[in-house]
């Protein structure tokens, strides 16, 4: 009997019989040098981003004893803001919600702009704001926020709470209750 491989009219491997082209080869990275040596880390000479950023708060302040004004009344002033809005915007209707989502992002982009100010990353301006003026314009943004959702339904205050409540619960779950 012979064997198949080699019987007339059977096909065979072409390559039978040659040696291993990659046998006695090192890995792929074997004996290369590292690309990489000698090169500085990526972030070497590049000032340190959060220097002079304010230190985080371990905890938040008291409040004041007798807030008064708007601070007494958040979810009042928001509905004062909201009405004043209503009677003096020249646009109403759905242009008009669609617009006062947009201020949101308006006033995102001004919280952008004041701590690139405050950190100096412009070169060709400097220091141009201060941590005083990232905090306002973070306020902007809460009261634009509130203002937006107030447009969008009068239970301003029952939907924030529930929402709240919800991110609060997802974030500090167990946590919350046992510090």
């Amino acid at each position: 009997m012979t064997d198949q491989a080699t019987s007339p009219g059977t096909p065979s491997d072409p390559t039978a019989g040659l040696p291993d082209p990659t046998a006695g080869l090192p890995g792929p990275a074997a004996g290369l040098p590292d690309p990489t040596a000698g090169l500085p880390e990526p972030t070497a000479g590049l000032p340190d981003p959060t220097a002079g950023l304010p230190e985080p708060t371990a905890s938040l302040p008291e409040p004041a004893a007798s807030l008064t004004g708007p601070a007494a009344d958040l979810w009042g002033s928001i509905d004062e803001l909201w009405a004043w809005l209503q009677a003096h915007s020249p646009i109403g209707g759905d242009q008009g919600l669609l617009l006062r989502m947009l201020k949101l992002s308006e006033e995102v982009g001004e919280v952008a702009q004041a701590v690139i100010g405050a950190t100096g990353q412009n070169p060709r301006k400097g220091v141009t704001h201060t941590w005083d003026d990232v905090q306002g314009e973070l306020c902007d943004v809460v009261i634009t926020a509130l203002v937006a959702l107030r447009t969008l339904t009068p239970d301003t205050r029952d939907v924030f709470t529930r929402h709240l409540a919800k991110v609060t619960e997802r974030s500090l779950g167990t946590a919350r209750s046992s510090s």
